[in-house]
């Protein structure tokens, strides 16, 4: 075999694996899949897409952010107290919704709390588990009610999947979630919880700090929607 032949084959060898390696190269580059892990939800200047699920008609004119930590007494204050007049009156009838977003900086056991929250919600289940976090609330903070293990039988009690519960925790696939939140509510000037901001169908905003009486929040629904 000639030099000349033995040179050929040996190009086109060389340019036969060239050629896969590309291939392989633009073969990975189309299967990695464009990562948008939450859905781009913005509320007057408020980003929402790291919170939770809404609660109510998603087309309501108006949309209720709550910058919230579990172990916040004033938060489960208006939790028991305010919420429900808020639901009777707005939610249920279709006229507001709510998002809450984690302000979880109270405690070590904030986050944890926070990131149980999503796990349930990876079973639809977020607002379930929401209400039983605010149920089970004691007054101490980091005083244990919210370690792993009670969480782990909050999950239990709402007959959630067990592995898929305990893997996602164990993962802390929700911690950059529920951090991304916490300097969201910053950015915004929610230095204390409940942080709540009522935004307009025209996406005018109106902050209310703290556990405020139900009045506070319909007459701050009532001037954004042209009432007052």
């Amino acid at each position: 075999m000639s030099v000349a032949k033995n040179t050929i084959i040996v190009l086109a060898v060389v340019a036969a694996i060239l050629v896969s390696v590309a291939s392989i190269e633009i073969t990975n580059n189309l299967m990695e899949p464009v990562v948008h892990p939450y859905p781009g939800r913005t509320y007057g200047e408020i980003n929402t897409d790291a919170g939770s699920p809404v609660l109510g008609d998603p087309s309501a004119p108006v949309t209720i952010v709550e910058f919230g930590d579990y172990q916040c007494h004033f938060c489960a204050l208006w939790f028991h107290n305010i919420k429900p007049q808020i639901t009777e009156e707005y939610l249920d009838q279709g006229k507001a919704k709510l998002v809450f977003v984690d302000l979880a900086f109270l405690g070590r056991d904030s986050m944890k709390a926070a990131h149980a929250s999503y796990c349930a919600d990876d079973q639809d289940m977020y607002w379930q588990y929401h209400e039983v976090l605010y149920e089970s609330q004691l007054d101490e903070i980091d005083g244990g009610w919210a370690a792993l293990s009670n969480l782990r039988n909050f999950a239990m009690g709402l007959g959630l999947d067990m592995d898929e519960f305990n893997e996602c925790m164990a993962s802390d696939k929700y911690a950059e979630r529920v951090e991304r939140n916490t300097a969201i509510a910053k950015e915004n000037g929610a230095n204390s919880t409940p942080t709540f901001f009522i935004v307009g169908p025209d996406d005018q905003q109106i902050m209310i700090r703290g556990a405020q009486p139900f009045e506070v929040f319909k007459q701050s629904i009532s001037s954004l929607n042209g009432d007052a």
